[in-house]
């Protein structure tokens, strides 16, 4: 409701329309009467206790006398200006409804997308894709469907009976005895029908949700599915999910066939017996011919709406467990918190890491961080997976946020300045690269998307990009794949590091970004980055030492601590694990990785 409420003066407006054309609608059964016993049928002899009701107004001869032509068309013109009247009202009222749905939909997409743009990585981590592809889709659009017709429904079809029987009870109370000894039967059915609905809704959103991740995984791995000629283990596991979402529904269709029939046979009771009683009351006196088939009417009118209610709380059963996702993914809490009073940056970043420790789960991933970073320095982190880099290069971002100690950005420690505005100051370059189904231009001005084609050309020449984009088919205007199929590791990597440049942010984070390409290709990336952003403070984590040989401090991690720190020809004279990973890369590497490592030796001031 806290997202439904503004929502709620149209949808009482368009509800209090619906109820003038329910009540209408309900009348029409009188004028029918009225056709029987005052045109088709009249006794001016007979005596009976129900009359014309609330049209006795016709029939006190101003519009006609009865079994007349005049009569006729006055009960036709007030039956037809009736009708045209209730279907208006309706029309405007299901237009004026649907329209409030949409809108509500669209708000709660809106809010759902926001939510998962704002929530930290682990916790989105924390659900599957096909999971948060239901939720932000097919989750709203059931939510809609409660709101703007499923309650609609509902209110229509107890606002009838509510006045079907006072209509029922000022002819005769006894045509009420049927409703009310059906109803505690029915009452029973539906709770009945409500759990079993319940479940089995669950059933089928899980079904849906692990038929969406299989479909998404399956493309994004086809590549490689097809490279291990393994389609037909992914068939059989597509057919598994396949077949589970297929008996869920079958279990649906067996459980609506089940309660249906017995609704049906219900209703069916109760038409019968409402024609024995309403002919009963014929023959003794109590109705006329006309009073009795719209009594008739109004009792399978209440039946009608029982039914009615009942496939409702079926579907409303849908809509609370799709509104029970939803909300359950709008009240994450984010483990990155915006401060309440948030500082910016208003010179270029000099980063301190003061003994910083972070801990996910559990897990220990930094273990006592010392780090100086002033503006325009060069970082190289090197270390096995798992040692480290990544996480802390995250952490000067707040992907994720140290547990202990502080890192600190010209003094004041980085939780207190506004997360977009910190993130502002740094261009990352992550190791699983992500490009959009679009142009290469378009990926490359991701930041700055109405940017000149002259700075597009220019960065992707910056990073040795320009000679392979200019050799496609549409060069710049080539639209890759999503998840940048169609280009080489090599070149997706290239294509991302453009991008960050293109940011031009004062902190350059490339992480492990050149890991795909070749010795030489990294090479003039790497000796045109340092030319063209000299004064900018530059992050490297990688594997290979050819990658940060010339960087102004390197430092060696492993399971989160830094185990050894210092230049090249440092750590080379300490003869510790990372100058013996230098020597097996040098004996592995081919001449060209020997050249690069020479080259980018001398740019240091040392030799290898």
């Amino acid at each position: 409701m806290r997202y439904w409420k503004k929502r709620v003066p149209c949808a009482v407006f368009c509800q209090l329309i619906g109820y003038i054309g329910i009540i209408i609608d309900l009348l029409l059964p009188l004028l029918s009467a009225m056709f029987v016993d005052y045109i088709l049928d009249y006794n001016p002899a007979e005596q009976v206790a129900a009359g014309a009701g609330i049209f006795s107004f016709l029939v006190n001869g101003r519009f006609g006398e009865p079994q007349t032509w005049r009569l006729f068309f006055s009960i036709t013109a007030v039956f037809a200006v009736l009708e045209i009247l209730r279907e208006i009202l309706i029309y405007v009222r299901n237009v004026l409804f649907q329209q409030n749905g949409i809108w509500f939909e669209n708000e709660l997409r809106d809010i759902t997308y926001k939510k998962l743009v704002d929530l930290d990585s682990s916790t989105v981590a924390s659900y599957n894709a096909g999971e948060l592809l239901t939720t932000l889709s097919a989750d709203i659009i059931t939510a809609k469907e409660m709101y703007s017709r499923i309650l609609l429904l509902l209110g229509d079809s107890f606002f009838i009976i509510v006045v079907t029987c006072v209509i029922l009870a000022t002819y005769s109370s006894w045509m009420l005895i049927l409703p009310a000894a059906i109803a505690p039967i029915l009452l029973f059915a539906l709770v009945c029908y409500s759990r079993a609905a319940r479940r089995i809704s669950t059933k089928i959103r899980d079904c849906n949700a692990d038929m969406n991740l299989n479909v998404q995984e399956n493309i994004d791995a086809v590549r490689l599915i097809r490279s291990f000629a393994n389609e037909e283990l992914e068939e059989r596991k597509f057919d598994r999910v396949n077949g589970d979402l297929r008996d869920a529904y079958l279990e649906q269709v067996d459980i609506s066939a089940k309660y249906g029939l017995i609704f049906n046979v219900i209703r069916q009771i109760a038409y019968i017996a409402t024609i024995a009683i309403g002919t009963l009351m014929v023959f003794i006196g109590q109705f006329k011919v006309g009073i009795m088939t719209a009594c008739v009417t109004y009792v399978l009118r209440i039946m009608d709406q029982l039914t009615q209610i009942s496939n409702c709380v079926y579907q409303l059963q849908y809509g609370i467990v799709s509104m029970g996702r939803i909300m359950d993914f709008l009240e994450r809490k984010t483990k990155i918190p915006q401060p309440e009073h948030a500082d910016k940056i208003m010179s270029k970043p000099d980063i301190e890491v003061k003994n910083v420790s972070v801990t996910e789960d559990g897990k220990p991933l930094l273990k006592n961080i010392n780090l100086s970073i002033p503006c325009g320095k060069k970082v190289g982190i090197m270390g096995g997976t798992g040692s480290g880099k990544s996480v802390l290069l995250k952490s000067l971002v707040r992907i994720y946020d140290v547990t202990e100690g502080s890192i600190e950005i010209n003094g004041k420690d980085i939780r207190d300045y506004d997360l977009d505005d910190l993130r502002n100051e740094f261009a990352y370059v992550f190791q699983d690269v992500f490009l959009f189904s679009d142009t290469i231009d378009a990926n490359i001005a991701f930041y700055a998307p109405d940017i000149s084609r002259e700075v597009i050309h220019r960065v992707a020449e910056q990073a040795q990009a320009s000679r392979f984009i200019k050799g496609l088919p549409q060069g710049f205007q080539t639209i890759v794949g999503e998840r940048g199929l169609g280009l080489s590791g090599g070149q997706k990597q290239r294509v991302s590091i453009a991008r960050a440049l293109l940011k031009n942010a004062p902190v350059l984070v490339l992480d492990d970004a050149s890991s795909a390409l070749d010795v030489i290709t990294e090479r003039k990336l790497m000796a045109s980055i340092k030319e063209n952003y000299p004064d900018h403070t530059i992050l490297i984590a990688a594997h290979r030492v050819s990658s940060i040989s010339d960087c102004d401090e390197i430092l060696y991690m492993q399971d989160g601590e830094i185990v050894e720190r210092g230049t090249y020809d440092e750590l080379i004279q300490k003869n510790g694990t990372f100058a013996e990973i230098c020597r097996m890369q040098l004996a592995e590497d081919d001449d060209d990785s020997l050249a690069a490592i020479e080259d980018a030796t001398s740019l240091a001031g040392g030799e290898a």
